[in-house]
């Protein structure tokens, strides 16, 4: 029964951010530096009401009172919030596909981190996976004369943010969340006051701009509560094949809903990320079958 309700929670996770061109798409008139700094802004104050119901907010107070814990967080901030920047602006202009490209590649990209930075032990199968990811996008570029830069961005960007999360001294989930947007919102204020002093905010334009606007931070939030309280009901491998719903959602809207228009190149990049994944995969649930059998 929990695990059920774990699936549905991951779900409806990956549904959220899987709707996201089309939320985001509302507010194709703001410019993308805006909405990022309205969705960084207000995230904070939802995240700190979640932390302080949660009876966290001593867990909060220490997590800042630790140089190496803030470090770590204000480098996930900056990596987030690029990482935001680069989607929304992504699914505003024209690049839906280039952005869910994106996130077909960065499971194997955060492999090929693991093994890269933190030493870890790839199978043989794992290494012709990322191989063959390396392939596609390498034929893609050539095919295309263009690197494909966004998916790139948005592949390395959210797995050196995961890679981060890794670290010892990282702070729990939703503290490290809170204090991420916390150290970048300041920037953002800064900007945004900067730029309605100029006459040139979007909020306060028009009733649905302002409301969509303070709407970004919720939607910003729902989806990661939702996956958070799925991640303690189900198995990590479980979740990692659920994964691909949102980057699935992304591509079947930015060809369906808004007409773009897949080239062959972009084809051919997709056809191998999908044959890495799926030898991935496979391979993984092979290695947790048999971890299985060996405890049983």
């Amino acid at each position: 029964m929990e695990q059920r309700k774990g699936i549905w929670l991951a779900v409806a996770a990956y549904f959220v951010w899987g709707v996201g061109p089309i939320f985001w798409n509302t507010l194709s008139t703001v410019p993308a530096l805006q909405v990022l700094g309205h969705r960084i802004v207000w995230s904070v104050p939802i995240l700190f009401a979640i932390i302080a119901g949660r009876g966290r907010l001593s867990s909060l107070r220490s997590a800042f009172r630790t140089p190496g814990t803030a470090r770590t967080a204000l480098a996930g901030g900056v990596l987030l919030a690029f990482n935001w920047g680069v989607f929304v602006w992504a699914v505003t202009s024209d690049h839906i596909v280039d952005a869910s490209l994106g996130y077909f590649i960065n499971p194997l990209v955060s492999v090929a981190l693991g093994v890269i930075v933190l030493r870890e032990h790839l199978s043989t199968a794992q290494r012709i996976a990322v191989a063959i990811a390396a392939v596609g996008v390498a034929g893609m570029t050539i095919v295309a004369g263009v690197v494909p830069w966004i998916s790139l961005a948005l592949a390395f960007s959210f797995a050196a943010y995961g890679l981060l999360k890794k670290r010892s001294n990282a702070a729990p989930p939703f503290e490290g969340l809170f204090m991420e947007t916390a150290f970048v919102a300041a920037p953002a204020l800064l900007y945004l006051a900067v730029v309605a002093g100029e006459g040139d905010g979007a909020f306060g334009s028009s009733p649905t701009i302002t409301l969509l606007l303070i709407a970004a931070g919720a939607y910003t939030v729902t989806p990661l509560v939702l996956f958070a309280a799925a991640a303690r009901q189900i198995p990590l491998s479980l979740l990692g094949i659920l994964q691909y719903i949102a980057p699935t959602m992304h591509l079947i809207i930015g060809v369906v809903v808004f007409d773009e228009v897949i080239s062959g190149g972009e084809w051919f990049g997709f056809f191998m990320v999908w044959v890495a994944l799926i030898v991935y995969t496979v391979d993984n649930a092979r290695t947790i079958r048999r971890a299985e059998s060996a405890m049983s």
